[in-house]
């Protein structure tokens, strides 16, 4: 399957580099460029891409309040944010406002090609060591997904069962699949399931947006 992209970056060069490197791919094809957010969105509407790579700071509108607007219209729409810096507490907005991902500029080739297939097969591509060190500098800063942890939020974490919720604490402790397994003494194939439940039941759309809530909730300090 060929995987659609949108391009958007302020700078024409990064664009331009970023053009050059993908075209070599087999699988992904780039149907647009877009040089700020209010174009993105736009483009987005316009040509349904699979995947949108996101520049997070651009002037005007901006990578985290086009990516909210993406995902608010269009709740498939997978945005991969470009930043410059692994601790950018922009990209760790964007993650919040629905991003399913983020790497840095100078990402190797096959890092970058990797990262756009599985945002598009639906995936979330924060390593753990990354998400764990942006949410110890981020979370208690940031306001709660649901906007009051007292009520809404505790009441969807209890219709979790009690598995959901060890999983979702392993999850937010930043533990890959295969080591929540190994340490649940489960299958691989169960953790993901676990994992999709949580997911359904909560109405988070990646497994980042799970640990943001587990933090919100005071599930992981």
């Amino acid at each position: 399957m060929t995987i659609r992209l949108l391009l958007a970056d302020d700078q024409p060069l990064m664009r331009t580099g970023f053009r050059m490197i993908l075209e070599e791919t087999d699988d992904i094809d780039i149907v647009g460029e877009a040089q700020d957010g209010a174009e993105a969105i736009r483009l987005a509407g316009e040509l349904n891409p699979d995947v949108i790579l996101m520049d997070v700071r651009m002037p005007g509108v901006d990578g985290i309040k086009a990516t909210r607007q993406i995902v608010a219209r269009n709740g498939a729409a997978r945005v991969l944010i470009l930043t410059t810096f692994d601790l950018d507490e922009y990209a760790f907005s964007a993650l919040r406002a629905g991003a399913s991902g983020f790497v840095l500029k100078d990402v190797p080739v096959d890092e970058l090609a990797r990262a756009i297939r599985s945002v598009a097969s639906g995936d979330a591509v924060v390593s753990p060591r990354i998400t764990r060190r942006l949410l110890d500098i981020y979370a208690t800063q940031l306001p709660d997904l649901s906007g009051d942890t007292s009520g809404p939020v505790h009441a969807a974490l209890d219709q979790l069962t009690p598995r959901e919720q060890k999983v979702l604490l392993e999850v937010a402790s930043g533990l890959s699949n295969t080591e929540i397994a190994e340490k649940l003494i489960v299958s691989e194939a169960t953790v993901k399931s676990h994992v999709g439940s949580i997911l359904a039941k909560l109405n988070l759309r990646n497994r980042v947006q799970a640990v943001i809530f587990a933090y919100d909730v005071g599930l992981v300090r």
